[in-house]
């Protein structure tokens, strides 16, 4: 009797791994990571004051080509800030993927703006740009440089592409999107640290954009993200703003506006220098990885291991399994499966439409997130 679907990915999971056990992600701190961190407290300068800051924005900068980079506690306080950088301002419709962590919406959330859920596509697991477009001409006109949704009354501001897993969106499409609907383009990379698009680094299209350092990120600073943006003017807004909104002053206390305790602490940034400094080594592993996933799949039916678009380097932060639609029936047998035999798998977030602080959201017609939220298996991804 032959092996079952399930069986066979375990053991091609098995054989790409070359373990009997793996975690989903799990942080590598191969480098520098013990001297920086011990420099750093010898110090004394563990919060938000010391030169790791700097040194870490600066090789940020440096490595995604961005003019400007401003470390923040982490990619959801990033985005938020983002979006009001971006001038989100309360009772703004928001477009943002139905398929994406949580806290891209809450983002929007803080900013007192309202969640428009949008549709994706399989092509990249991103933003579906032909649709959108489609989409905002049957329900929005332009009147006086600004997208008002006819339903609502709304002004719908912005347009937040998320870059799935690592892998690119179709960013020149959103742009075009973005351009002629009169939407300012924040790009959530919070996931695609070192994914470029014909050499250019995610986070780095739109107005501003973030990526998140997170403990189970390509680099880690284990809570961290960054600001990252062209615009000078923005990027001392962002810095201004996510240290209180404070007027700098040898010791009197003058704040001009409402702002967030939101930068990153000097001890954070100190790990993510000796992090940034293993990126390149950490990349070549992911895509290794990937050749042997791609190689351990190829005789199994009925599903592939996906990858990014022509023109795209994705990171491959989680190697992606994706079962064709008349599988996606046994995409929980496959998760008991595989998590049993001691390699951790799990599917992709639930719609966020269909979670309770946002059900009430707008959107439009979801098939193809509906069907990748079905279908969508993220496996090992470790190196």
């Amino acid at each position: 009797m032959g092996k079952s679907i399930g069986e066979k990915i375990v053991k091609a999971i098995k054989v790409a791994v070359k373990t009997d056990e793996a975690a989903l992600h799990k942080p590598c701190f191969d480098g520098n990571e013990w001297i920086y961190v011990k420099e750093c407290l010898d110090s004394t300068y563990v919060s938000s004051v010391g030169g790791f800051v700097d040194r870490f924005e600066t090789d940020l900068a440096a490595y995604t080509g961005a003019k400007y980079a401003v470390a923040v506690v982490n990619g959801t306080a990033a985005l938020q800030i983002a979006l009001l950088l971006a001038g989100v301002k309360p009772n703004d419709e928001v477009l943002i993927p139905a398929l994406t962590f949580v806290a891209t919406a809450n983002a929007v959330s803080y900013c007192s703006a309202i969640p428009h859920f949008v549709d994706c596509e399989e092509r990249t697991l991103g933003l579906d740009p032909r649709a959108i477009r489609v989409y905002l001409n049957s329900i929005s006109e332009v009147r006086n440089k600004q997208c008002i949704n006819r339903k609502t009354g709304r002004v719908i501001r912005t347009l937040v592409p998320m870059h799935t897993f690592g892998h690119p969106a179709d960013i020149e499409g959103l742009m075009s999107v973005a351009k002629d609907f009169h939407l300012t383009l924040v790009e959530d990379a919070a996931e695609s640290l070192g994914s470029f698009v014909n050499g250019q680094h995610t986070g780095t299209f739109g107005l501003v954009g973030i990526i998140s350092f997170n403990g189970n990120k390509t680099i880690t600073t284990g809570g961290g993200g960054v600001i990252l943006t062209n615009d000078a003017f923005i990027a001392k807004k962002a810095k201004h703003l996510t240290t209180t909104a404070k007027i700098p002053h040898s010791w009197n206390y003058v704040h001009d506006e409402i702002g967030y305790n939101y930068r990153m602490p000097n001890i954070n940034a100190a790990l993510g220098c000796a992090q940034l400094e293993q990126l390149p080594n950490i990349l070549k592993a992911k895509r290794e990885l990937l050749k042997r996933y791609i190689s351990a799949f190829k005789n199994i039916s009925g599903l592939h291991i996906f990858t990014s678009s022509k023109g795209c380097e994705s990171n491959y932060w989680l190697q992606t399994l994706l079962l064709d639609k008349a599988f996606a029936i046994q995409r929980d047998e496959f998760l008991r499966e595989t998590n049993a035999a001691g390699y951790m798998t799990r599917p992709v977030w639930n719609l966020l439409n269909n979670l309770e602080p946002y059900k009430n959201s707008p959107s439009m017609n979801l098939d193809v997130a509906k069907s990748l939220g079905s279908r969508i298996i993220n496996i090992p991804s470790g190196i």
